[in-house]
C-alpha cells in the first residue's frame, strides 16, 4: 500500500480546534493527516505539524485540489499556495477533490497538470477523489494506473460500493474510505453492536476494523482524545470471516454525500 492505512480526517475542523486535534493525534501515534483546500484549515494544520515534536518526514500529508483550481493554469499555483500554508516544500499526496462534471472540468487536462505537479516535486504521489469507474478509467488512460495512488470516496457498512471497489482492486489502486461511520448512523446498528460486544470494543472500532480488513485506507475524524485513541486501536481488532459477512449484509446504498454540481453518476451496487 502506497498510502498509510490509517489517518486523521480534518473536514469541518478549523483554527485552534484543528491545531489541538492534530497535535493530539500525532502524540497518540497518528502519522497521516488528510486535508483539502476547501476545508480552509491548511495553515492551521501546517502550524500544528511544525509545532509538533514529530519530524515532518514522518507525517504523511494529503491535500485536495478544489474545483475552482481544476484548470491547467490554476492547479500548480494553487498547490504551491497549499504548500505555503502547510509549511512544507512537498505534500505526500495530492488528489483532485471532485470530478464535478456539471462544472465542465476536463479530467484528462487536470490529470496531466497533476502529473506535472508530481514531476516538479510538489507532491510525492497523486490521486483522485469521488471519481466513478468511467472517470477513474479516464484518469488511468491519461497518466497511467501506476501514478494513481488512491481514489478517496464515501464507503461505510451502509454504502459498500462493490463495483467501484472491485474495479480499483483490479487496477491495484487503493480505496480510501471517508464517512466510514455514515455520520454516526452505523453506531447504533444492532449487528455492529453485537459484534462490538463480542470484541469488547465500540461500534466505531468495529466499523473501522471492517474497513481496514477490506483493504481500505481510513481517515476518521474526532476532536476528543479518547475517541482518537479508540479509533487508532481499531487497527488491532480482527473480525472473523463470519463477522465480515454479517457486515457485508448491511449494505443498503446509504449515501450521505451527493452534492449536485460536484458528484458524478455513481456506479450503483
Amino acid at each position: 500500500m502506497r498510502i498509510p492505512a490509517f489517518g486523521l480526517g480534518t473536514f469541518r475542523l478549523k483554527d485552534q480546534l484543528v491545531i489541538d486535534t492534530v497535535k493530539t493525534a500525532l502524540e497518540l501515534g497518528y502519522r497521516a493527516i488528510d486535508t483539502a483546500q476547501i476545508y480552509d484549515n491548511e495553515a492551521a494544520i501546517g502550524q500544528a505539524i511544525s509545532e509538533s515534536p514529530i519530524p515532518r518526514n514522518e507525517v504523511f500529508i494529503t491535500t485536495k485540489i478544489w474545483t475552482d483550481h481544476c484548470t491547467p493554469e490554476k492547479l500548480i499555483p494553487s498547490l504551491k499556495n497549499s504548500l505555503h500554508n502547510l509549511q512544507t516544500d512537498q505534500v505526500d499526496l495530492t488528489l483532485i477533490h471532485w470530478p464535478a462534471p456539471k462544472l465542465g472540468i476536463n479530467i484528462a487536462e487536470i490529470m496531466q497538470a497533476l502529473l506535472e505537479a508530481k514531476q516538479q516535486g510538489l507532491t510525492q504521489q497523486i490521486g483522485i477523489s469521488n471519481f466513478n469507474i468511467a472517470q477513474t478509467q479516464l484518469a488511468i488512460d491519461t497518466v497511467g494506473a501506476e501514478h494513481i495512488c488512491t481514489n478517496q470516496f464515501e464507503l461505510s457498512p451502509y454504502l459498500q460500493n462493490a463495483k467501484l471497489v472491485n474495479y480499483l482492486n483490479a487496477q491495484q489502486i487503493t480505496a480510501t474510505s471517508y464517512m466510514t461511520l455514515a455520520y454516526g448512523k452505523v453506531l447504533q446498528d444492532p449487528v455492529l453492536q453485537q459484534i462490538a460486544t463480542a470484541h469488547q470494543a465500540s461500534t466505531a472500532q468495529i466499523t473501522l476494523a471492517w474497513a481496514l480488513q477490506r483493504g481500505f485506507a481510513v481517515i476518521p475524524s474526532s476532536t476528543k482524545r479518547e475517541h482518537l485513541s479508540q479509533n487508532l486501536a481499531a487497527q488491532h481488532i480482527h473480525l472473523s470471516p463470519e463477522e465480515m459477512q454479517l457486515v457485508a449484509q448491511l449494505d443498503r446504498n446509504g449515501r450521505e454525500v451527493n452534492p449536485t454540481e460536484l458528484a458524478p453518476e455513481w456506479d450503483e451496487g
